[in-house]
């Protein structure tokens, strides 16, 4: 099949092997999969990652001297069975996934391992036990888009919010608009939003923030602390660099909430005695679980998601290289779709 692969930290469009499903796994057609700012990370800095992986006791790790297909947010079509292996699905049905696959004793994280391919490739293989079908009606580029979304989900469920929280997201890239959408679902108001792109504050518009903020302009806290009026603060990291983390903790209010979304994958410091003197909760956060999936997938099918506004490109295997080129600019786009078939 072709696929694009990350070889030697570039990425190349070249051809690799079918996929074969084992006991237990489905082979599937990717029709569609989203680029995450994550695989740009990887790209660049996966011996980092997978540093942090080990000591962090991730279950699964990955050879960066060996080829890698990446891509993790996908929806792809039921192809075949593994041998002696059942599932809730049949072939010719859309599927997505949560992107894990349970192989001899061992996780295999799709997209971020060497024998099992993501949707950076024509062709899948997939856990039986964690494939869900697309709901008859839900477009396939939007049903890709569970994924990213669930994320989201996840960090506004860990941020335990109460009915009289008022929530900050910095950052409107991928994750922040995912966070935006999460708030709006549970009905948080006023959702503040800020980033220095304008794109993206107008997406965040779109995805349901009800205050957008240029840091360029005035200063982030100002901003927030006018339109919370002393309602308990909940603040969203979703930017991911060295140094946010620091700045949020020194300018946020007493008592405040600060969900670490953003994946930083730099060493960075902090000053405790900023959380300590105005007794800070953080609480990092990463991924999701399997409900949040469903109820993600679920969501956006019923329209309580609007993921539309995010899908602003679409390419096929041979244009992944330069679409990891073009999303280093938040201006340009928010979601790339790869579509292998293409």
């Amino acid at each position: 099949m072709r696929a694009a692969i990350m070889r030697h930290s570039q990425l190349v469009v070249d051809t690799v092997p079918d996929p074969e499903p084992l006991e237990g796994e489905v082979l599937v057609k990717t029709l569609a999969c989203g680029i995450c700012g994550s695989d740009l990370h990887a790209l660049k800095h996966a011996d980092k990652m997978i540093d942090a992986a080990r000591e962090g006791g991730a279950p699964f790790s990955l050879d960066i001297h060996r080829d890698v297909v990446m891509g993790h947010e996908f929806c792809a079509e039921v192809v075949d069975f593994g041998p002696h292996t059942s599932a809730a699905v049949v072939r010719g049905e859309r599927v997505v996934s949560m992107p894990l696959v349970f192989r001899a004793g061992a996780i295999h994280g799709v997209g971020y391992s060497n024998d099992v391919p993501g949707g950076y490739g024509e062709l899948m293989v997939l856990s039986a036990a964690m494939v869900l079908p697309v709901p008859n009606g839900l477009a396939t580029e939007h049903a890709a888009l569970t994924e990213p979304m669930a994320v989201g989900m996840h960090a506004v469920a860990k941020a335990r919010l109460e009915s009289y929280d008022a929530p900050l997201v910095i950052g409107c890239g991928p994750v922040g608009l995912a966070v935006i959408a999460a708030l709006k679902l549970r009905g948080a108001e006023p959702i503040v939003a800020a980033d220095f792109s304008p794109k993206r504050r107008a997406l965040a518009e779109r995805m349901g923030a009800h205050v957008v903020v240029d840091p360029a302009v005035r200063p982030t806290f100002e901003a927030y602390n006018e339109a919370r009026n002393l309602r308990p603060a909940v603040i969203f990291e979703c930017v991911g660099v060295p140094g946010i983390l620091h700045q949020i903790m020194r300018a946020a209010p007493l008592g405040a909430r600060v969900v670490v979304a953003g994946v930083c994958m730099e060493d960075d410091h902090i000053k405790p005695i900023f959380g300590i003197n105005k007794e800070l909760n953080v609480q990092f956060v990463l991924g999701y679980q399997p409900d949040e999936f469903a109820n993600t997938l679920q969501a956006i099918a019923a329209g309580r998601i609007d993921v539309a506004p995010l899908v602003t490109g679409r390419v096929g295997v041979d244009g992944v290289p330069a679409a990891f080129d073009t999303l280093g600019n938040p201006d340009t786009h928010a979601k790339i779709l790869v579509e292998p078939w293409r």
